[in-house]
């Protein structure tokens, strides 16, 4: 009986040696040899903040960078990979090991910080980001903005008319996806690659169209055409709906009326709740109170927004708002405006 249990403990030793070394032999393959020793196209691989080992290991396989995230996965815990995981974009290739791509991920100067500036942010908010990633100190790209001097590179902007802003690069910030040196960074660098953006969009829109019959540039000025944008991104949920709205807005402006945007008033604030305290000042971005568009842009509209300020559609309705739904509803006439608000809101 005693010679039997030795026979089956011994059995199951030699099972699980067997595996250790098969299982180590595949580790080390995994960990040591690349996928592709002579494939050295860049690929870039993105690290989001809070991401887990378990998830970056997946997204490498997912990527073709490593032959196995479960090797990956027990090579960064028995080497404490997690917890110096670093937050950015790296540029790796096939042609590296699984073991040089963890080095690599823990490295700050291969890294390249992630920022995505969504449509419709301000100034300000951008500062709060770079301030939450720890680039900059509270206030110091809104500085570096207020003390632009680069106006000679870019003929889009109107120095001066802009030079003069509290906030004189709000609007022309492009919201986008920017890749940033952490090492060195300075909050000039994120501005003019958002500047650079910016020229690209607006030159290509011009020449999207044949001619500039219908376009507001035969009336407005570009910081006029960019004020109005900013104020269709964030009035307008539906984006489809934004060249209609744009329509009623210049009209509006051009018949003398007040352009009572909602919009406007929110700019600075630190919610979207307007009092009525916010409804009876006679701040320049009350434009329920006061004529005209607000001196600034209220904030960095998306290419949809431009268009839509550029080649607005002219109708006959005067009045719009949003429904509950996100959709965006047409009045003609004032009492029209009521009913929808009664029956819509």
């Amino acid at each position: 009986m005693k010679k039997q249990t030795n026979k089956a403990l011994f059995a199951i030793l030699a099972i699980v040696i067997i595996n250790v070394f098969i299982f180590t032999k595949a580790y080390s393959s995994d960990i040591n040899t690349p996928i592709d020793k002579t494939d050295t196209k860049e690929i870039s691989f993105t690290i989001k903040k809070n991401s887990t080992l378990r998830e970056i290991a997946n997204n490498l396989e997912d990527k073709g960078l490593i032959k196995s995230s479960f090797s990956f996965y027990v090579y960064g815990k028995l080497h404490d990979t997690s917890s110096k995981l670093i937050a950015g974009r790296f540029i790796l290739n096939k042609a590296m090991t699984a073991k040089e791509i963890a080095n690599t991920l823990i490295d700050a100067s291969k890294s390249e910080f992630v920022i995505t500036i969504q449509e419709g942010l301000t100034i300000k908010d951008i500062d709060e980001k770079l301030v939450e990633m720890e680039l900059i100190k509270p206030g110091e790209f809104i500085t570096t903005a207020k003390n632009f001097n680069g106006w000679q590179y870019y003929s889009f902007l109107g120095k001066n008319i802009l030079s003069k802003s509290s906030v004189p690069l709000e609007g022309y910030l492009y919201p986008d996806t920017y890749y940033l040196d952490p090492s060195d960074f300075k909050p000039n660098d994120l501005i003019y690659k958002a500047l650079d953006n910016f020229e690209k969009k607006w030159e290509s829109l011009l020449k999207s169209t044949n001619s500039q019959n219908g376009s507001q540039l035969n009336k407005n000025s570009i910081p006029e055409i960019i004020t109005m944008a900013s104020i269709v991104e964030r009035e307008v949920l539906d984006k489809a709906s934004r060249r209609r709205v744009a329509g009623i807005l210049w009209k509006r402006l051009e018949s003398g009326w007040m352009l009572g945007a909602d919009a406007t008033l929110l700019y600075g604030k630190n919610n979207n709740k307007i009092t009525q305290e916010d409804l009876q000042k006679d701040s320049p971005y009350n434009t329920r109170k006061v004529k005209g568009l607000p001196p600034t842009p209220i904030c960095n509209p998306s290419i949809d927004a431009i268009s839509a300020a550029l080649y607005p559609e002219i109708t006959d309705y005067w009045f719009y708002l949003s429904a509950k739904d996100g959709t965006t509803i047409y009045s003609r006439t004032n009492d029209e405006q009521n009913a929808n608000k009664a029956k819509y809101l």
